[in-house]
């Protein structure tokens, strides 16, 4: 199989079928071998039946698969199943509002083969959406560039293309799709490149995009952050700063048992002091603790996968 196309999706039934067709049209045309996964991530419309009728159509060098979510799981989830089963040469991964135009793919196929990166994100330079969804963006991408050192200008373009590996050696949670270049990079795939993809205007349905997800976003983008540096080792973290607290009660401490001892100060439980003392001992426990408990659940974690209720050209 030269290629897989993933593409998750939820409540997008008018945009599946010409989507399919544009997938199927570019593929005949470079003589590509693929298949195209539909993932249906607990969409309330008739998503899965399009999907089915899609599927059961016979296409030269294109083999049509679905995967059904009991319930809607999130972006991330549905991504994590394809690639599970992806088994393309290149993955790529693409929305299924008929925005990333499907004569790209070329593009994308050729940076990864014949150029030899790891990870290839489309970069919507002139985007069809409104300033309610543009702004927020950008300030989402500038924050992004400056923690992660990733020259990337939309992190967010779900128009990308991955050499197999890359995919089946990370797994996307959360909001965390935003961030697969990054945790491609904690995976050592650092050959990451970019390039302008044409971006069209949404012809069916509406956008998923809310202010949740932005600030969700923030605080996956903190969590691969702190996984990135401390993910296999968060005693180093934990245990550092469960240290420096701990320490500086015990000296307060120390302190406080001198004045009392020796100068006889007896007053020292009306000073503020003497009780930060005593917090900081009990923090610097519990953070020493909490990297404690954390190694051993890495050392015993299991990966839940979602239910899928049903899967088609398997």
């Amino acid at each position: 199989m030269d290629i897989s196309v993933i593409i998750p999706l939820y409540n997008e039934s008018k945009s599946i079928i010409t989507l399919g067709e544009e997938i199927v049209s570019v593929c005949q045309q470079n003589n590509f071998l693929a298949e195209i996964i539909f993932v249906n991530d607990g969409s309330t419309d008739d998503s899965w039946a399009k999907i089915k009728e899609i599927q059961s159509k016979e296409y030269d060098n294109v083999i049509f698969r679905g995967i059904n979510f009991r319930k809607n799981a999130g972006k991330s989830n549905a991504l994590n199943q394809g690639f599970k089963y992806a088994v393309g040469s290149v993955v790529i991964t693409m929305d299924a509002d008929l925005q990333d135009n499907p004569v790209e793919i070329p593009k994308f196929v050729d940076f990864i083969l014949n150029k030899n990166f790891d990870l290839v994100s489309g970069w919507k330079k002139n985007r069809k959406d409104p300033f309610s969804k543009t702004f927020p963006t950008k300030i989402f991408n500038w924050v992004t560039r400056f923690f992660s050192g990733i020259q990337l200008h939309d992190f967010n373009c779900g128009f990308k293309a991955f050499r197999l590996e890359v995919v089946r050696n990370i797994t996307v949670s959360g909001e965390m799709h935003r961030y697969i270049p990054l945790l491609a990079k904690r995976k050592g795939y650092n050959k990451i490149g970019e390039i302008v993809v044409n971006h069209r205007v949404r012809e069916h349905g509406k956008s998923k995009f809310g202010v949740e997800r932005f600030s969700n976003g923030f605080l996956d983008l903190l969590t691969i952050l702190f996984l990135n540096k401390f993910g296999d080792r968060p005693m180093h973290f934990f245990g550092f700063l469960g240290i420096i607290s701990f320490m500086i009660g015990f000296f307060i401490g120390v302190y406080f048992s001198y004045t009392k001892l020796v100068l006889n100060h007896y007053n020292m439980t009306d000073r503020p002091l003497f009780f930060f003392g005593i917090l900081s001992m009990i923090i610097g426990a519990q953070l020493f603790l909490t990297g404690f408990l954390a190694e051993l659940i890495i050392r015993n974690k299991k990966i839940e996968t979602e239910e899928i209720s049903e899967k088609i050209g398997f």
